[in-house]
């Protein structure tokens, strides 16, 4: 009886430290929220999930990784604050929703003449590699990288800068200034809230870049495309500092070793899904491409220029030397341009 009671005992004991043993390695094993504002069929969210499966793949499962695209867990403009408060352990921000906040990677607002997403977003990871920029240093950034050049979306057609006046077109950040010195009603608002404001004529269009025509179906409503290829949006991947620090340091290697890698990933699938973006919405809703005259080009770029100089004024009160990170944006253009 005896024995049979230190059996039954023994056993017990093991299936109770097989149990703590199970739970030991399930705390042991990381698993990181990651909020996006855009659907998810978006490019922000796309990356967003290329990052998630490679992340899980090269930690072998070590790291979970939840997504959350759409808003479902923290929205446009609250995702700097969640993060910082600890609400996702990490979030995509776009740069353009909050003014003054990123003084120096704003540069990445301003037409500076980039004609695609790739040489946009390997610039945008180079400059911050560089200057390592004090605006995000409550934060660790995992990546960074931009849309593809913005154009102009609408319902009416826009030929030259004339059609542009007065009419109401969403944008953001310093973009809706781009618009406002070419004659047009910028009407600032997260991408997420311009389908309905479309729908209900508060915007006759908007100011993006030309997958959103497909992504949102804005080509639906938005008949005419008119070509600036003006500015990009940057966006910029945050992590929590905290949990940041609570990751092992191999863990830390792999997200490391991502960040530029993602942004050229970024890059290049965004240039070839504006094409299919393109291709798609002239054969679904026979949409028109309208290109502005050489001297309405060269007017785009003479109205937009103060735009350059009054973001070198705001950048120096920040203490950012203006001249020298658009001298090194520019270096990195003629660099990646040429690939």
């Amino acid at each position: 009886m005896r024995t049979g009671k230190t059996a039954g005992l023994l056993a017990v004991f093991m299936l109770c430290a097989a149990l703590f043993s199970a739970s030991v390695v399930s705390a042991a094993d990381i698993s990181l929220s990651y909020a996006n504002f855009p659907p998810a069929k978006t490019f922000p969210c796309v990356q967003m999930e290329r990052w998630k499966q490679e992340v899980e793949k090269r930690t072998a499962g070590k790291v979970q990784v939840q997504t959350y695209p759409g808003s479902t867990l923290l929205g446009a403009k609250n995702t700097l604050r969640g993060v910082m408060q600890g609400q996702a352990d990490i979030g995509c921000v776009s740069l353009a929703y909050h003014p003054g906040v990123f003084p120096l990677s704003s540069v990445f607002e301003l037409p500076l003449g980039f004609t695609s997403s790739t040489s946009a977003s390997l610039a945008l990871w180079d400059l911050y590699t560089k200057y390592q920029p004090k605006e995000f240093k409550r934060f660790k950034v995992l990546t960074m990288f931009a849309s593809a050049p913005s154009n102009i979306m609408t319902k009416v057609p826009v030929r030259n800068l004339d059609d542009l006046k007065g009419l109401e077109v969403r944008a953001s950040g310093i973009l809706s200034k781009i618009l406002e010195s070419l004659g047009a009603t910028p009407v600032s608002m997260p991408m997420s809230a311009t389908p309905e404001a479309l729908q209900k004529g508060v915007v006759k269009g908007l100011f993006s870049s030309f997958e959103v025509l497909k992504d949102l179906n804005f080509a639906e409503i938005c008949r005419y495309e008119t070509e600036t290829n003006t500015a990009v949006y940057p966006f910029a991947i945050i992590m929590n500092m905290n949990s940041w620090n609570s990751l092992p340091d191999d863990v830390k290697k792999v997200l490391n070793d991502l960040g530029r890698e993602q942004a050229e990933w970024t890059g290049k699938y965004m240039d070839e899904h504006v094409k299919r973006s393109l291709a798609w919405a002239k054969d679904k809703y026979s949409i028109e491409m309208i290109k502005m005259s050489d001297a309405d080009m060269q007017a785009i770029k003479d109205k937009t220029l103060p735009l350059i100089e009054d973001w070198k004024e705001k950048a120096a009160a920040k203490g950012v030397d203006g001249a020298a990170v658009l001298s090194d944006v520019e270096e990195l253009r003629i660099k990646y341009e040429g690939k």
